[in-house]
């Protein structure tokens, strides 16, 4: 079966990653592009050789696709993806999934009364090192896990700043953008949920006013016990990433594996020793999409599910009304909110 995508938002990770990763298996084609700038549309189409570019949603809607890639801005997420499943038509959808882990919930709920498959791209649970931190700890390397630590304090490249650090209201910020997705790994590689988060952001000379956090610092408690840490960030030019879990008896201390390439390593340590975990290097993407056309195809699921996104959300959301409120706050994804 050959899925046929339409692109809505004529975007860098679009051209990036996304493009490629469609194409990768022979199992996908693009048959449209959507920008609502008509001319960036058809630009975008004859760069990447995309037969059609458009500028409206149901232009794109009724180009005779299978599923729909968004990767707009974060406030344009729920119309387009509520459209997309109201037109019977699949949808992979960058985090946040919404601006409100309630406006989330809403497109899981539309998704599975249409029949329709929705997912969140997140890509780091693709990563073959994450998946193999968590396979070392469910098969007991490290003993019970009781602590973590997320690098992923990073430098948003120019081209990339824009409203992330400007607009408010499209879902700017470092905790809508880069939060999301370690509250998710976190989720992912210990397969627990977290109950509780207190946070602190920041405003460190990049984000222009208007409220919006261009840092983040979070402790995170899961209902095991484990806590963890993570620090977010836009300003960090030359801080690296990692990821870090320890147990009773040992530790996995992964550098490099908070990106979008499938690279660095991964360092389990115990009273044997050092042993460096061998791990399969697909790209994230690519690896994505192979999954979400699977789900498609009635094999599993998605990568990561409409549910992972709400959940994700709502651990944000909590960030963020903890950082305003001074205070530690629950998080539960089933109402949809932070409490």
């Amino acid at each position: 079966m050959s899925v046929k995508w339409g692109l809505i938002g004529a975007s860098t990770i679009a051209r990036q990653f996304m493009i490629n990763a469609i194409r990768a298996r022979g199992d996908g084609e693009i048959v449209a592009v959507m920008s609502a700038d008509p001319e960036r549309a058809t630009a975008f189409a004859r760069e990447h050789g995309i037969p059609h570019g458009v500028s409206t949603l149901d232009a794109l809607l009724g180009a005779g696709i299978d599923a729909v890639y968004i990767s707009t801005t974060n406030e344009l997420h729920l119309e387009q993806a509520l459209a997309a499943i109201d037109a019977g038509k699949h949808v992979l959808c960058e985090k946040p999934l919404a601006l409100t882990s309630a406006d989330a919930r809403r497109m899981v709920t539309a998704a599975k009364a249409a029949g329709v498959v929705l997912g969140t791209n997140h890509h780091l649970r693709n990563a073959g090192a994450h998946r193999a931190m968590r396979t070392a700890i469910a098969g007991g390397r490290i003993g019970r896990p009781i602590a973590a630590r997320v690098f992923h304090a990073v430098y948003l490249p120019e081209h990339l700043q824009g409203w992330r650090i400007t607009r408010p209201d499209a879902g700017g910020g470092a905790v809508l953008d880069i939060t999301v997705h370690d509250a998710d790994t976190l989720r992912f590689v210990l397969n627990e949920d977290p109950v509780e988060v207190s946070a602190f952001t920041q405003s460190a000379g990049m984000a222009s006013g208007q409220g919006l956090e261009d840092g983040a610092m979070c402790l995170w408690r899961f209902g095991s016990g484990l806590i963890a840490q993570s620090h977010e960030g836009f300003t960090t030019k030359y801080a690296g990433t990692g990821f870090e879990v320890h147990g009773t008896e040992g530790s996995l201390i992964a550098t490099g594996v908070m990106t979008q390439k499938p690279v660095g390593s991964v360092l389990l340590r115990t009273a044997k020793g050092e042993e460096e975990l061998a791990f399969d290097r697909e790209d994230l993407y690519t690896r994505s999409v192979r999954k979400f056309h699977a789900a498609l195809a009635g094999q599993g699921r998605p990568a990561a599910t409409g549910e992972d996104g709400v959940w994700s959300l709502a651990s944000a959301e909590a960030a963020l009304l903890s950082a305003k409120s001074g205070r530690a706050v629950s998080i539960d994804a089933e109402l949809g909110s932070a409490q």
